[in-house]
């Protein structure tokens, strides 16, 4: 996040090469140079971080920077899905959200905000099930074990035409295959586990798995308009720049709803 005197929120900072195939064709999230700060460079956590001009969108002057980062980011890598996934949600489909946090509960606003689909919330957390049941979700489940029954149950035992899994470890991954229907998609965005399917069950029902990796300008500008609007609403919790390890700690131990904000 930058305030350059006008309000400006900016897309996540990253060095790309700008000329190759996937750049010129807008979808830059994939360039093999891609270097995300905080992850392949050093300014994840600091006072000023140097970007572009083309990286930026100009905010209305009475947003708040804190308000709105956590959109440059996890914003949209949630948008980035769902904006993918349009296109399969129309009226009368599903779509579950497994994992309603940081970025499930972007998610939830989005499919909300951009379809008509019947939206299913998976989670093992009670309170964030009761967030996602404030947010736009029609039907929550407790991941207790008996949550791909539950999903099959809700959809009639068809499975949900879009999955979008913000888990992706600890078993989420092989539920989240399980609740997609036949010609259904199985949309990645969490990280962490490994997939096993055979791959006759992919073929005998001709289901996709879709990768997703944060977004693109395009994806932030339009997420901007739907935040502006207050159809996206960010839950999230600010800390003071010198109490990033509390962040983090508070993060590990799940005390934090939504998403942890440092403010310089």
């Amino acid at each position: 996040m930058v305030d350059l005197g006008d309000r400006v929120v900016c897309e996540t900072a990253a060095s790309i090469c700008g000329v190759c195939a996937l750049c010129r064709t807008g979808r830059y999230n994939l360039c093999p140079q891609r270097q995300g700060y905080g992850l392949r460079r050093d300014g994840g956590m600091a006072e000023f971080l140097l970007t572009s001009e083309r990286a930026c969108v100009k905010l209305d002057p009475a947003t708040r920077p804190q308000d709105v980062a956590a959109l440059a980011d996890a914003g949209i890598t949630a948008y980035h899905a769902v904006r993918k996934a349009v296109p399969l949600l129309y009226p009368g489909t599903a779509a579950v959200v497994i994992g309603a946090g940081g970025l499930g509960h972007i998610g939830i606003q989005c499919l909300a905000a951009l379809t008509a689909t019947k939206i299913i919330v998976v989670d093992r957390n009670p309170e964030a099930l009761k967030l996602a049941g404030q947010i736009g979700a029609n039907e929550t489940v407790v991941a207790d074990g008996s949550q791909v029954q539950a999903v099959q149950d809700l959809t009639g035992g068809r499975g949900a035409d879009v999955v979008l899994d913000f888990v992706a470890e600890q078993g989420a991954e092989q539920d989240a295959f399980a609740m997609t229907a036949r010609a259904g998609s199985y949309f990645v965005i969490g990280y962490g586990g490994t997939v096993h399917i055979p791959t006759l069950d992919i073929i005998s029902t001709e289901r996709n798995i879709v990768g997703n990796i944060v977004g693109t300008y395009n994806d932030l500008a339009e997420l901007m308009v739907l935040a502006q609007a207050g159809r996206v609403t960010l839950h999230t919790r600010t800390y003071p720049l010198d109490a990033a390890v509390d962040a983090i700690q508070d993060l590990d131990a799940g005390r934090v709803r939504g998403r942890a904000i440092l403010v310089p």
